[in-house]
């Protein structure tokens, strides 16, 4: 049977069939993208967590063919709207990117051009696509920018970045991204260095954006707050895998894998007042020497014999069927530490 669906139909806006990204070093192959698999659809938000080096990024950049030598896709299939993006030509790739699926990035400057004014860039986004009167084109820019909060919409249009902050330049390259009104939307980490009232801000036009047009939001983050308040389902991420994957309550109130649980405990607003911090231990594995079996083996205290096995993704409660987990002991989380006497 076709992946292919037409979204007017009810199909998912994106689906990611065993996506496989690898880095060629002089040292070996890191799998930093190791089989990865999921379902977004029309106006559901997708939070994708963890640790630095889990290969969230390199996911997001995988599904948009950004990933630049030495590393390369290498297997699997990125259906948007049912055509496989891998294999689209480059004049219709690029027509797509921009367009239909934009990605804010965590640095702005990766989006901004340094030598062009900020009214410049977001004309010649619009008329790239889009054929428009340029007096239409500079009004729409502008709207775009005060529905970020952007104070004085015009005179913003005639700076340059490097007349901007840097919060501001982030919402400068986030409205470009949402000119056009895209249906799929890939968001790498780019509130982290908003404060936390921009932030907030930011969310909330997100997430506003997302009801009125039924855009599909992949929201790629290490902060498990913010994800919270934004997203649908999470999947979370360890060397290269999704380990979990489910309704952010499920997720969230009910985790299955170790090493979600060890990232909800090391928060302070998941632990009692005066309780100690709960930590995970070790550190994640070297992508050129993994451990045979599950990846998480050697930190997890419930790890035995069997996790030398390579578990499969499972969906281990039965009230929660679409709550899986890549463990071959999921259940509750160990009771939090209490402080010494």
């Amino acid at each position: 049977m076709s992946d292919a669906t037409d979204p007017a139909d009810g199909g998912p806006t994106l689906a990611v069939r065993d996506l496989r990204t690898a880095f060629h070093t002089r040292d070996g192959v890191l799998p930093v993208v190791d089989g990865v698999s999921f379902t977004l659809g029309r106006g559901r938000v997708l939070g994708l967590v963890g640790e630095s080096g889990s290969g969230k990024s390199v996911t997001g950049f995988s599904i948009m063919g950004l990933v630049d030598p030495p590393g390369r896709v290498e297997g699997g299939r990125v259906l948007f709207q049912g055509r496989d993006l891998a294999r689209l030509g480059d004049e219709e790739r690029r027509r797509l990117r921009g367009n239909r699926i934009a990605m804010i990035f965590q640095d702005p400057m990766a989006t901004l051009n340094p030598v062009l004014r900020i009214d410049t860039q977001m004309i010649e986004t619009l008329r790239a696509h889009i054929r428009i009167p340029k007096a239409d084109a500079r009004r729409k820019a502008a709207d775009a920018l005060a529905r970020m909060g952007i104070p004085s919409p015009e005179e913003r249009l005639r700076a340059y970045p490097h007349q901007l902050s840097g919060g501001m330049r982030q919402r400068v390259a986030i409205a470009i991204a949402l000119l056009l009104g895209p249906d799929l939307i890939i968001a790498d980490e780019p509130t982290t260095a908003l404060d936390v009232t921009i932030q907030a801000q930011i969310l909330s036009e997100m997430q506003a954006l997302v009801r009125e047009t039924g855009a599909s939001l992949i929201w790629i983050s290490h902060d498990l707050s913010v994800v919270a308040g934004l997203a649908d389902e999470i999947a979370v991420m360890y060397a290269g895998r999704i380990v979990e994957h489910g309704t952010v309550d499920d997720v969230l109130d009910h985790p299955q894998h170790p090493y979600t649980q060890g990232l909800i405990g090391s928060l302070p607003s998941a632990n009692r007042r005066g309780a100690r911090l709960r930590q995970i231990p070790g550190m994640a594995p070297n992508l050129l020497r993994m451990p045979p079996g599950c990846a998480f083996a050697p930190r997890c205290g419930r790890a035995t014999a069997v996790c030398g096995t390579p578990p499969d993704l499972f969906h281990p409660r039965p009230d929660a069927p679409g709550h899986a987990a890549r463990c071959f002991h999921p259940g509750a989380a160990p009771a939090p530490q209490e402080t010494p006497a």
